[in-house]
């Protein structure tokens, strides 16, 4: 019985020792695979370890005397608009036939036509109203000049009077002839005669105060079919200018009123762009001649008169005009921008540069005004600048970091004054971050650009 325990118990630990055999063969012939295998692979060829080179471009640097432009934007308006307004009212009869926006009417056109029949007659009443008081003084000065001679006549018949009322009162008083009654007649005579007189006296007095006052009535009445007159051809509105109709409020049969706004007229003879600008740009670069105006005045003065570009915002390469700096608007402490003006006349505005593409009122326009130079200045392109103000440069066909002062910047080149010597060769590629002293690659491009 002993002896069975002691069989059942040895198998398992046979069969154990088998297993384990069985794996360490198995392994030991994958050991020796891998190593037959691995000794027919060939190792690589070393190869030797090489720098990379950037590839740039450069550009030889050169100082030069660039002349500086003042970019701003600003919109076209014309100079001269005006609201047209009646100065009369009344009923409109007739209109142009060409009232319509965006017409060009020629200057002595008329645009409309008010009622004029009240206005005629009120023409014709004054009128007569002159004419008569015209005759008035005619008569009076008339009368005037016969009073006159008259007068002259009376003050002879009132001296006559008075010689016959003298001598019967003496007839009758020393020597006794006549009676009292005859005296008194004489005397009556003569004190009629002195009557007459006085009263023409009075009358040849006042002529030339009675002629003031008709003439000033007649001044007056002139005065009034002066207005008639000017109401009479304010019934037809018309033209000053050859302006175009920007808007129009007006119909045939409508009534209109002194001061209501029926029509706006636009003049396109002269354009006019307001531009703000920087007051730093402004203060360094604006041309000012230091001529002072005669009134002594503190404004800006002697501002050059120069020829600035302008470019449409739609389409910046293809049209452009010319126009000239005019005068400082203003200047506006908030935002501390200066406002100029460029005016364009009607050709500038037509020019064929612009591709026979006219420069019109609501254009939102770029304008470059030529300002001071700036000198001994390196012209590079901005991709060459960092925005920390550094550059590259290639020495030896290593890359260099040089420290750079920009002076002035726009939308293609960045100015250096500082920090740049003349031949050195800067690096135009883009490059952000690069190794300091790496090896380039420099194009055949740069190449040719570096020998001229």
């Amino acid at each position: 019985m002993e002896s069975d325990k002691t069989k059942k118990k040895a198998k398992p630990v046979v069969n154990i020792l088998f297993r384990v055999g069985v794996c360490l063969a198995v392994i030991f012939l994958g050991v020796m695979g891998m190593s037959k295998l691995a000794s027919l692979k060939k190792p690589p060829a070393e190869s030797p370890v090489t720098e990379r080179r950037l590839r740039v471009e450069i550009m030889k640097a050169h100082p030069e005397n660039v002349p500086v432009f003042i970019a701003g934007y600003g919109e076209v308006r014309v100079l001269n608009e005006v609201a047209i307004t009646p100065e009369v009212s009344g009923k409109i009869v007739a209109v142009h036939p060409r009232l319509e926006a965006g017409e060009i009417i020629p200057a002595g056109d008329t645009l409309f036509e008010i009622d004029a029949i009240n206005y005629q007659a009120a023409f014709k009443e004054a009128k007569a109203t002159v004419a008569q008081w015209q005759s008035t003084i005619h008569r009076l000065q008339k009368q005037s000049a016969t009073d006159t001679q008259r007068l002259k006549t009376l003050q002879r018949n009132r001296d006559l009077t008075q010689a016959e009322f003298e001598r019967i009162r003496k007839l009758y008083e020393v020597e006794k002839v006549g009676t009292r009654s005859g005296v008194e007649r004489a005397e009556q005579v003569y004190n009629s005669a002195v009557d007459q007189v006085d009263q023409m006296t009075q009358a040849v007095t006042l002529y030339p105060i009675r002629i003031k006052e008709a003439q000033s009535s007649l001044a007056a009445a002139q005065a009034r079919l002066l207005l008639a007159e000017a109401n009479l051809d304010r019934c037809q509105v018309k033209t000053a200018f050859t302006g175009r109709i920007k808007s129009v409020n007006i119909e045939k049969g409508q009534y209109v009123a002194p001061g209501q706004p029926v029509i706006t007229l636009a003049d396109d003879a002269t354009l006019e762009i307001q531009v703000p600008l920087d007051t730093r740009d402004a203060r360094q670069w604006l041309r000012f001649d230091g001529v002072s105006t005669e009134n002594k005045t503190s404004w800006f003065t002697g501002l050059e008169n120069l020829t600035c570009t302008i470019h449409w915002t739609e389409d910046k390469k293809g049209h452009f005009w010319q126009g000239q700096l005019n005068r400082v608007v203003n200047f506006d402490p908030k935002t501390r921008t200066i406002t100029v003006a460029i005016r364009v006349d009607a050709k500038s505005a037509l020019s064929p540069s612009a591709n026979n593409l006219p420069l019109v009122e609501g254009m939102f326009v770029e304008v470059r005004i030529p300002g001071r130079a700036l000198e001994s200045v390196y012209r590079l392109p901005r991709e060459a600048v960092s925005f920390e103000n550094t550059a590259f440069i290639s020495v030896n066909d290593r890359l260099k970091t040089v420290a750079v002062q920009v002076v002035r910047t726009d939308d293609e080149f960045a100015y250096i004054s500082n920090g740049l010597n003349p031949g050195d060769m800067v690096i135009t590629t883009r490059l952000i971050d690069p190794m300091e002293n790496a090896l380039l690659e420099i194009t055949h491009q740069a190449r040719k650009e570096e020998q001229s």
